[in-house]
């Protein structure tokens, strides 16, 4: 039989959690790796308050800190969490049964990419049955410019979505030897969206790889996720008529029909 104390308990809740809540929220927010200051400025309380908050939080695996920088981010777990979140959500079941289904197909690395507010991430990827494969790291961030999912988010997500992330590209240099400035890649993108897909074949952002990837859409008709076939550079036929791209077309039209989405007018 429950006491009185008991039932008052359990409507107010564990505050220390709840005000350790706010402080992911803030750094959430954030966006970015952030300063104590800042961290206990957006979630509204002391910086001595935040740090001791922090502490339990890094040794719970949900915030670490850069030793060098002082900055914290989230952490391994916090990212964990994510991706089982991500995993929950049917439009992501449905993703791992098409890059299960295309990697039988195609006998070739399959990635199954989501956006995110730091842009392209990995949730899921396929192995093939052959002795030298590409492995893809679940959470992987990708590089916009650099990478065919990338590629096909930044084509089909409105610019205000993706211009930040592209710009800290073309700033850092890190980008294809012919992309210079945003008009290369508008008209990069435009190309893409012409294609329907994203092929990278030189200055992919890991050595010695090669990928192209397709848009899958949701019931609005907005990209949701994107598929990608991965290998070593110079071992997949990539094509435009090859049986590569025709089966990673029809496997991400294929998802996005069991998705809502509708398709365009020929």
């Amino acid at each position: 039989m429950s006491t009185a104390s008991e039932e008052l308990d359990g409507k107010h809740g564990v505050q220390s959690l709840e005000v350790g809540m706010s402080i992911l929220r803030a750094m959430v927010t954030g966006r970015r790796s952030m300063m104590l200051k800042d961290i206990a400025q957006a979630a509204g309380m002391p910086p001595s308050k935040a740090h001791r908050y922090l502490v339990s939080l890094i040794r719970s695996g949900l915030v670490e800190q850069d030793r060098l920088t002082s900055r914290y981010d989230l952490g391994p777990f916090a990212l964990n969490l994510g991706l089982v979140a991500l995993d929950r959500v049917d439009r992501i079941r449905l993703g791992l049964m098409a890059i299960s289904d295309l990697r039988d197909a195609t006998n070739e690395t399959v990635a199954l990419s989501v956006w995110s507010e730091g842009g392209p991430v990995v949730v899921r990827w396929e192995r093939p049955r052959r002795p030298i494969t590409v492995n893809v790291v679940t959470g992987t961030s990708l590089s916009m410019l650099r990478s065919a999912g990338g590629r096909v988010f930044a084509a089909w997500l409105p610019e205000r979505q993706t211009e930040a992330l592209i710009a800290r590209e073309l700033e850092s240099g890190k980008t294809p030897t012919d992309i210079h400035d945003m008009d290369d890649v508008r008209t990069l993108l435009a190309q893409v969206r012409e294609a329907g897909m994203a092929v990278v074949t030189g200055d992919y952002f890991a050595r010695g790889v090669e990928a192209a990837a397709a848009p899958v859409f949701n019931f609005k008709n907005e990209i949701t996720m994107t598929i990608a076939v991965v290998g070593v550079e110079g071992s997949m036929d990539l094509s435009p008529g090859g049986a590569t791209l025709a089966a990673l077309r029809r496997a991400a039209d294929d998802l996005s029909r069991r998705l809502g989405a509708t398709p365009a007018p020929d």
